[in-house]
């Protein structure tokens, strides 16, 4: 079986995951998310106890990590060496380190390798920062999301106060603010559009609107049975 791949790519909080899980059960592929993987990763360390993640213990967690991730449940969940630690994946602190880690080479290359071995036979759709310019240059389909900053701003507060987080709008923005200027200054796969990616702005779409140019997207431009 040939791999298909969707290649989702975008800033935070312009819709990817909740597009990117739409298409895949419209289409019947697997849904990737990307930055459990890191997180996963991020949270290998944190239970190391490794401290400063440029530590010798925090390299070799990173080096010793297994990470996988399937579908099981009609959901997307990950691996950590063999344990199921999908759960523990959202906390503040797992957040943050993911994010200093997802600069450093050898997290990349780990995270690369997993994702494409994820992949190998499948359908699949994969979203990210990097998924069409450096995991998957060949995507069948690539997709660039974008929205404007107070909404993006708007949607993740939104998604912060239902999980109980106490946080204000004003808080939300300037941290999406730094997580752009971080991801797209970095200098190992910054984030940016591929030139082949169709771009699809999210800002005044509903969640089904999104889900429908994408997969009409797809089978413009890869016909026949999926």
């Amino acid at each position: 079986m040939t791999s298909r791949v969707i290649a989702i790519d975008g800033a935070a909080a312009t819709g990817k995951s909740t597009s990117a899980a739409g298409v895949a059960e419209a289409l019947g592929f697997l849904y990737v998310d990307s930055g459990a993987l890191y997180r996963a990763v991020a949270l290998a360390v944190l239970d190391a106890r490794a401290g400063d993640p440029d530590s010798p213990s925090a390299q070799e967690a990173i080096r010793g990590a297994r990470i996988g991730a399937e579908s099981r449940d009609g959901a997307f969940r990950v691996d950590l060496d063999g344990r199921d630690v999908t759960n523990r994946l959202r906390s503040p602190e797992v957040s943050h380190l993911a994010s200093v880690l997802a600069t450093r080479r050898d997290v990349r290359d780990k995270v690369v390798d997993a994702l494409r071995r994820l992949a190998q036979g499948r359908s699949v759709v994969v979203e990210g920062r990097d998924i069409a310019t450096v995991v998957f240059p060949d995507a069948a389909l690539k997709v660039f999301l974008v929205a404007d900053g107070p909404e993006r701003a708007r949607r993740r507060w939104a998604e912060l106060r239902a999980l109980g987080r106490d946080v204000t709008l004003e808080q939300v923005q300037e941290d999406l603010e730094a997580r752009d200027r971080r991801d797209a200054g970095r200098p190992i796969a910054p984030l940016k559009r591929h030139p082949d990616a169709v771009e699809v702005d999210t800002t005044r779409l509903t969640v089904p609107e999104q889900i429908d140019r994408i997969v009409r997207a797809y089978r413009q431009r890869a016909p026949g049975p999926e």
